[in-house]
């Protein structure tokens, strides 16, 4: 079954550390596949790659014919990959920066987010091998691009990430102009400022051990630049200008929603309501002219409340009420 992950390296002078990124890369539990976009490399690292796809299908080789930069290696990476079936497409480092192991935390956290970012300052700092001054350019960087954008992520600057595909599609790629570290900024805040999920993943981040770091003054002059003229491109301001849903293969809540009741839908369908057994009554006994009611047997009988008897001779009080012998005496 061909995989719908795409891990996009750019390559230049790599020729040391290739094999062993290849082999990381591939061996991941969520089976990826790499492209190898290369500049022409001196040392010969695009006729390597090129053998060790001949090896391995899931390998691509993409050789470009200038150095152009490393937005426009990952600009024509991300059109490659758009011109397939690749849902998630990701962007690392070829000489290590990047750990290959947490391709798959990237993914995981991509299922329902349009774009993850791995962060190096996310609540700390996890830097490897830094000078204190490259440390502080780099923290002073994110810190100039989150006041001014007002993009609430830690690390803006950062190469490692996993773009959803209907992310990479709401932009348009032939007018990013930006190049450098800028590059991530203006990609980063286009996709934020419509109101896509963002979200970020911490990750360790060691300096390179084989090969020469591509900084120069110029990435960081574009860098500062670029920061403005994205605000005004968002019409000065700092938060996103509308917003957007979840991706449509986002992971339904484990909280089961409530559905709205469709007429003719089959699922909400009323079902046929079972008639209760009615209930016997006492049958009542009509009552005949000349018959007397009948009491039924079961039926307690009604006590009468009886009334005081009045007592039948008259009352002591009363001239009646002599005895007869006074009477004759009368």
């Amino acid at each position: 079954m061909p995989s719908n992950i795409l891990v996009i390296v750019p390559t230049y002078n790599e020729r040391e550390n290739l094999p062993e990124i290849v082999k990381r890369v591939l061996s991941q539990r969520v089976r990826p596949d790499l492209l190898i976009v290369d500049d022409s490399s001196p040392d010969g690292t695009g006729e390597m790659a090129n053998d060790i796809a001949k090896q391995n299908p899931r390998l691509h080789v993409l050789h470009r014919k200038i150095k152009n930069g490393l937005g426009r290696a990952y600009i024509d990476g991300f059109q490659w990959a758009l011109a397939r079936d690749y849902e998630f497409i990701m962007e690392m480092d070829g000489d290590f920066s990047h750990n290959p192991d947490d391709i798959p935390r990237f993914i995981d956290a991509a299922r329902d987010k349009d774009l993850v970012l791995g962060s190096r300052y996310s609540n700390g700092i996890r830097i490897i091998n830094w000078p204190l001054s490259r440390l502080m350019l780099s923290k002073g960087a994110a810190t100039y691009v989150r006041v001014i954008t007002g993009m609430p992520i830690s690390d803006p600057t950062g190469g490692f990430k996993c773009f959803r595909r209907r992310a990479l599609e709401s932009l348009d790629l032939d007018a990013v102009k930006s190049n450098g570290y800028s590059f991530q900024v203006e990609l980063t805040h286009k996709i934020w400022r419509q109101g896509m999920q963002v979200a970020e993943v911490p990750i360790v981040f060691t300096d390179r051990e084989f090969g020469k770091s591509k900084m120069s003054g110029n990435i960081v002059w574009e860098a500062i630049w670029m920061v403005w003229r994205l605000l005004f491109q968002n019409g000065l301001r700092r938060k996103p200008t509308k917003k957007c849903e979840p991706p449509k293969e986002a992971k339904p809540s484990t909280r089961p929603r409530r559905r709205r009741r469709r007429p003719g839908s089959q699922m909400f369908e009323e079902k046929p309501r079972i008639k209760k057994p009615a209930v016997k009554q006492r049958p009542r006994k009509s009552e005949t002219e000349g018959e007397s009611k009948q009491v039924d047997s079961d039926a307690k009988p009604r006590r009468r409340r009886r009334r005081p008897r009045k007592p039948s001779g008259p009352k002591p009080d009363s001239p009646q009420s002599s005895t007869p012998s006074e009477s004759k005496k009368t």
